[in-house]
């Protein structure tokens, strides 16, 4: 066993002997690029512009003639950078060019845990070239790899998004209005009322009086934005629509947004489960590739995360490692399943171990239900296993 042990261990150095090992580590004004070959153990530093791919290049290019000179070989590269607010276009015009790149989940990154610890550029793109090294040998453990999804994904997501931020714009205006009508001891408005300008005309004050010009005049200019941002839902919404629609008429496909679009026409098909439930469970959920129930649940943040240490153990509640509009969204479905699938296994599941309880013991077995919905959603959606006593319409 020790000579098997001794032998296994310069053979997994030997197949990444002469990769060359690149992070990016972003920011608004430079990239700091942290570059890692055979020739030297120490990480070398260089600083670009943002954005300055070229130069990313010539790096690599450089780093790769040492090697060869060296006579190392054909060297492989790998880069990595975190997951962030810069998107996917950096991986895809360096995929494009034939080299690996691995975008990293950045929560996953293990950090110094004391309360004052060094953070720099420099820093982190030292830490994420070693978590690249480190997992280019196997272990796995050391960082999440973030699935990237087609231009064609990405770009499909775009009117899901979209209509969670006007709806977001639509409930600010309607309560500011309603906030400002408050203060003249108005309660009753409906700022949605197609007449709602109109009736601003006829509205009589707590004490008597009409509304005062200036605040008039703010209020129908808020009316005005309110009513432009409802005329964007609806054209979003139509459009989504029209989506599944032409999906329904096309014949087999092999396009991945039609496939979603066909998902979500399948979700569509279940009693409580609206067009957005479904938008939302296909695109942000299910295009992804989940090899059973623990990583859908893993994944969602739904999970619980437990802690223990000796004899100590408690409950930290969940991970709450996934998106949080999709959580947020599963929470409210799984209220609504309990109305419209009360004779569903899942909805008995629920009340039978809610009866009788608070409502805060309510709230907490909803959660659970929620990852338990989310991943009879995700059977039904890619497999066609029907919940049971589920309604299908």
């Amino acid at each position: 066993m020790p000579q098997e042990s001794k032998a296994a261990i310069p053979t997994q150095d030997k197949k990444n002997a002469g990769d060359i090992f690149i992070s990016v580590e972003m920011s608004r004004s430079k990239w700091v690029i942290g570059v890692h070959t055979p020739l030297a153990e120490k990480i070398a530093l260089h600083t670009l512009t943002c954005g300055d791919v070229d130069a990313l290049l010539t790096l690599i290019d450089r780093a790769q003639a040492k090697l060869t000179a060296a006579g190392v070989g054909a060297p492989a590269v790998v880069v990595c950078y975190e997951a962030g607010y810069e998107g996917f276009w950096l991986y895809r015009r360096l995929v494009a060019l034939g080299i690996r790149v691995v975008v990293i989940d950045p929560a996953s990154l293990l950090v110094d845990r004391r309360a004052k610890r060094a953070k720099t550029d420099r820093i982190d793109a030292r830490a994420m070239v070693r978590a690249l090294m480190a997992w280019s040998r196997g272990e796995r453990q050391v960082l999440s790899e973030v699935r990237v999804p087609t231009v064609e994904q990405d770009d499909a997501r775009r009117g899901l998004r979209e209509r969670q931020r006007l709806v977001k714009e639509r409930t600010a205006h309607g309560n500011r209005i309603k906030g400002l009508l408050k203060t003249q001891g108005i309660m009753d408005f409906d700022p949605r009322a197609a007449d709602a300008i109109a009736r601003l005309d006829a509205i009589v004050t707590g004490d008597g009086r009409p509304l005062g010009p200036c605040l008039k005049r703010e209020i129908v200019r808020e009316l005005e934005r309110l009513a432009l941002v409802m005329r964007q839902i609806e054209h979003v919404e139509a459009e989504r629509d029209a989506v599944v629609r032409e999906c329904g008429q096309q014949a087999d496909t092999a396009a991945e947004p039609e496939r979603e679009a066909e998902m979500i026409a399948v979700l569509n098909r279940l009693k409580g489960i609206g067009m957005n439930d479904a938008t939302i469970l296909a695109r942000e959920a299910f295009w992804r590739d989940f090899r059973n129930r623990r990583e859908v649940g893993g994944w969602s943040g739904l999970a619980p995360s437990p802690w223990a240490s000796g004899s100590v153990s408690r409950d930290q509640g969940i991970t709450k490692a996934g998106p949080p509009m999709l959580r947020a969204h599963m929470i409210q479905m799984s209220w609504r399943w309990l109305f419209w699938q009360p004779e569903s296994e899942l909805a008995q599941w629920y009340r039978k171990r809610t009866e009788g309880t608070t409502g805060r013991m309510r709230r907490i077995m909803v959660v659970a239900l929620a990852r338990k919905l989310l991943i009879a959603l995700w059977r039904y959606a890619t497999t066609g296993m029907v919940p049971r006593g589920a309604i299908v319409t």
